[in-house]
């Protein structure tokens, strides 16, 4: 089937009881057996609850894997992905990955022994560079956060492969319906799932698909015996959510596009990052292997008190974290989403005090781009 049918059929034919349409809610945390030794396939809902199955087979269709993990959060599901690894193991990781990954690698899983490298996973020969005889898994975004560097993930999946270590795609800003990395090669997709595919800020979740049953054994016994699972309400939120996900892209992408090529024209914007502009560095790589080019941007002004002007007076634009819903939404990365890394790599990477990360919602794009305008135009430039 096509993505958009994938999506739209979630949670359907599950209900056999009632013939109800949508998932139901399976409020609860334990389950009645029908005889002594006896299950019904669900005995506490940590180790698996119905409504949250529903999205993890959801996942699992959209990403061709052989089975999905939904966790309380997107950082619980790479905390829980990060059990797979021993003490003395090594992880090639994205430098300009998301801040809140970053502080996860450094501040805690550091202290028990595993080590990290950051290197340009845009560079597959940095990454090849960076392989040490301990090296154990490769954790790639797709799609980095904010810079929007774009990786070769069938060449940097293939490498893991040749060396005997893991693939790990986090695919948070390019959704399974734009690249799925399972077909690349990758072992394990990874989402924040509070972003696109929820999409609509009204719920925190993470997710991951994996490609080997095998493999995938392994992650559900340290999702269980951990237990930082999705509950029932937000996996019903979130199914609901990713149901729409391909129409929502499509008008994200629309407006994306053709709001970074606004940016790329206005007198005050200095450099714009988005990989739907042809010179991109990525352009004509995610043209190859991706649906299309996501609706992220990430933009510089000339001048440091533009930042604080677009921040402020955008109107339909909200000054807030967070990415991937129905509303724009517009940050400032350096003393937001990466403040945990520290100032000369923020600097060296291009994390400046410049820089501005827009999430692109569905509203109208003449809309946005007259809200971005009277942003910069408001009050006299010095």
């Amino acid at each position: 089937m096509k993505m958009a049918t994938t999506a739209a059929q979630i949670g359907l034919d599950r209900e056999t009881r009632t013939g109800a349409v949508t998932v139901p809610i399976y409020q609860t945390a334990t389950f009645r057996h029908p005889g002594l030794g006896r299950s019904t396939g669900y005995d506490y809902s940590r180790s698996g609850n119905p409504t949250r199955q529903a999205l993890e087979e959801g996942i699992a269709l959209m990403e061709g894997g052989c089975r999905g993990f939904a966790y309380a959060s997107g950082m619980a599901a790479i905390t829980s992905l990060m059990f797979l690894f021993s003490q003395g193991d090594h992880l090639i990781v994205t430098e300009d990955l998301y801040g809140g990954s970053y502080r996860l690698f450094e501040k805690i899983f550091q202290q028990f022994g595993l080590s990290f490298s950051y290197v340009d996973t845009s560079d597959t020969e940095a990454v090849r560079r960076a392989i040490r005889p301990n090296t154990r898994a490769l954790f790639v975004e797709s799609l980095t956060n904010p810079l929007l560097k774009v990786a070769d993930i069938k060449t940097l999946a293939s490498l893991c492969r040749d060396n005997g270590f893991l693939c790990v795609v986090d695919n948070t800003f390019l959704t399974p319906y734009l690249l799925r990395p399972l077909d690349l090669g990758a072992d394990i997709t990874v989402y924040s799932g509070s972003k696109y595919l929820a999409g609509h800020n009204d719920t925190v979740c993470g997710l991951v698909a994996v490609k080997d049953p095998k493999l995938a054994e392994l992650v559900y016994f340290h999702q269980n015996g951990a237990g930082a699972v999705l509950g029932p309400q937000d996996s019903w939120l979130t199914i609901r959510g990713m149901k729409t996900l391909t129409i929502r892209m499509d008008r994200q992408q629309e407006n994306a596009q053709a709001i970074a090529q606004w940016l790329q024209q206005h007198p005050h914007v200095g450099r714009v990052y988005y990989p739907g502009l042809p010179d991109h560095p990525g352009h004509q790589l995610i043209k190859e292997q991706c649906r299309g080019f996501g609706a992220m941007i990430a933009f510089e002004v000339t001048q440091s008190h533009l930042v604080d002007r677009l921040l402020m007076r955008t109107q339909l634009i909200s000054f807030a974290e967070s990415l991937g819903g129905v509303e724009s939404l517009i940050t400032f990365p350096q003393v937001q989403t990466h403040a945990d890394i520290e100032p000369e790599t923020l600097q060296r990477l291009g994390i400046n005090h410049l820089l501005l990360r827009l999430s692109v919602g569905i509203e109208d794009k003449d809309d946005l781009i007259a809200d971005l305008e009277q942003a910069f135009a408001e009050g006299e430039l010095p």
